[in-house]
């Protein structure tokens, strides 16, 4: 099936996310749609999909002109996708989802599962899925769970299936299984449409990669294409894309977390019993799929879940059940994952969030009243500094990009002497260049003496700032390796296997491998 995108466009008010995009999507074809977030990607594919109706421009499936008024329509047509964030009931079965919104009846008009578990058993074994139509989806793992909506999609006939970030939740394990799932897909003859941001992965798997920037396209690339010539591609400019840091100097141990415990409403163990500890002048980074731990974690830390249990010291001070007033004013600083929610006031000015932990101190205030010119001249100095693109600073945190919102927050936490910086997701939304300027901030902060602690769902970001890693599963520490440890390895830690299990599976792996090569047919062997 040859699917074609002519000059659509979507607009939300004045702002276009799409401005007139072409696309063609041939047989049997992974094409690429690689972009920064927020370069409009998602939202071309939610016209596609009939979730948006296109303010301007035409669709064409096998060169005729189709109209989505939903994702019925577009699954009518051979459309089919797997969100981001997975479009499951977790309490239903397998085979329950997937006969969701397309159900069939036997008899007295009861659900005719059995015929839906015969296709997803079909569809399972063609292309090695190994998924039991049967399991609750609550208990499935995750690449399990993106698996079943592949099948949603398969079982419906889509000819073309768009993939919406799809590696954004899975392990390195997982990733690779999905890229191999991929390939045998458009073996069988269905196209992919592979949104990501991610070089490495787009690279692996695309025969035609068309990039995005601020809602255009500004062409197309081979596969073959220099992953820095993406880069530069996606930004608009030239960028590094690798780190240069010195070796940590690890000073005295100030910051330590001992058997950290927090309980959520249900009951359930969210962080259960994790202790580690962190240097002057070291990065620990925390790896792991989101929804282990993570946020509660730094949360926890930050004195935001009253239920947690174990000890947080800072410098000999027990911070653990302390007010979040008293831990920043400790010499904490943090960068929370949702900027938007928890890192700025949204109404309130870009120089006022400058100031938001320390509004009510020298230099910046005056008895009861703030000093607007000091808080101007700082929101001058940072707005330079960090490269915030805003009008002015009076401009309200609300209307800027949330790159530029990510800039913010990190500017006004890294502008304090600080005795312990936390950073969970501290580069979500920004672009390649401005990642390589923050990457080299925080880098700053260790080598100027502080501990970091650094909490990210992307691995090569992990790898890359990293001196030590440690890895949370379901809530529990699977270990703490050093940051050169091979990708594969963290891989399988963060599908729950310990530190040394998986050096050990790693290293069969790698023997049966290089076994398998060597005894290729053919050869002769000494």
């Amino acid at each position: 099936m040859k699917l074609e995108l002519r000059g659509i466009t979507k607009r939300f008010g004045t702002f276009a996310a799409n401005d007139h995009i072409d696309l063609v999507v041939g047989d049997s074809q992974v094409h690429a749609l690689l972009g920064e977030n927020g370069a409009g990607k998602s939202t071309l594919m939610n016209v596609l999909y009939g979730l948006y109706e296109p303010t301007e421009g035409e669709i064409l499936v096998d060169g005729r002109p189709v109209t989505f008024r939903g994702p019925a329509d577009a699954m009518a047509a051979g459309i089919g996708m797997v969100h981001q964030h997975f479009m499951l009931v977790p309490v239903f079965t397998v085979a329950e989802n997937v006969a969701l919104g397309a159900e069939s009846t036997k008899g007295a008009g009861f659900l005719d599962l059995d015929a839906t578990r015969a296709k997803i058993r079909e569809i399972s074994a063609r292309y090695g899925f190994d998924v039991d139509p049967d399991a609750l989806v609550e208990d499935l793992p995750v690449g399990v769970q993106q698996r079943v909506e592949i099948i949603k999609a398969l079982v419906r006939n889509a000819k073309v299936l768009i993939l919406d970030e799809p590696t954004a939740v899975l392990t390195p394990q997982e990733t690779d299984e999905l890229l191999e799932i991929i390939a045998e897909l458009k073996a069988s003859g269905t196209s992919i449409i592979f949104i990501s941001h991610k070089l490495r992965e787009v690279k692996a798997v695309a025969d035609v990669i068309t990039v995005i920037r601020r809602g255009r396209v500004v062409g197309d690339a081979a596969p073959s294409a220099a992953a820095a010539e993406l880069a530069t591609m996606m930004v608009g400019r030239p960028v590094s894309l690798t780190l240069d840091k010195a070796p940590a100097q690890p000073q005295e141990t100030t910051f330590s977390v001992r058997d950290l415990t927090v309980v959520a409403p249900t009951g359930q163990r969210v962080v259960d019993g994790v202790s580690f500890e962190v240097a002057k002048g070291e990065i620990l980074a925390v790896a792991g799929v989101q929804g282990n731990g993570q946020t509660e974690l730094t949360e926890a830390i930050l004195g935001l879940h009253r239920q947690a249990t174990g000890s947080v010291m800072l410098d000999g001070e027990e911070l653990l059940g302390r007010s979040v007033k008293h831990v920043l004013e400790a010499g904490v600083g943090f960068v929370p994952e949702d900027r938007s929610h928890d890192g700025l006031v949204g109404s309130f000015s870009v120089a006022e969030n400058l100031v938001l932990d320390l509004y009510d101190r020298a230099p910046f205030a005056r008895g009861l009243a703030m000093s607007p010119g000091r808080v101007a001249a700082q929101a001058k100095d940072k707005i330079e500094e960090f490269d915030i693109r805003t009008q002015s600073a009076d401009e309200l945190a609300s209307s800027l990009s949330g790159g530029n919102q990510q800039k913010l927050v990190m500017a006004r936490e890294l502008s304090r002497p600080l005795r312990l910086f936390i950073a969970s997701q501290p580069t979500r939304g920004v672009d390649v260049g401005s990642i390589e300027f923050l990457h080299r901030r925080i880098i700053a902060e260790r080598d100027h003496g502080t501990p970091v602690m650094i909490v990210s769902t992307e691995l090569d970001e992990i790898m890359e700032l990293s001196d030590r890693i440690a890895v949370l599963y379901r809530g529990r520490l699977m270990g703490i390796v050093q940051g050169d440890t091979p990708r594969d390895v963290l891989g399988l830690m963060m599908a729950g296997m310990s530190a040394d299990e998986a050096r050990a599976s790693a290293a069969e792996t790698y023997e049966q491998t290089h076994r398998a090569s060597d005894d290729t047919p053919g050869e002769t062997h000494a």
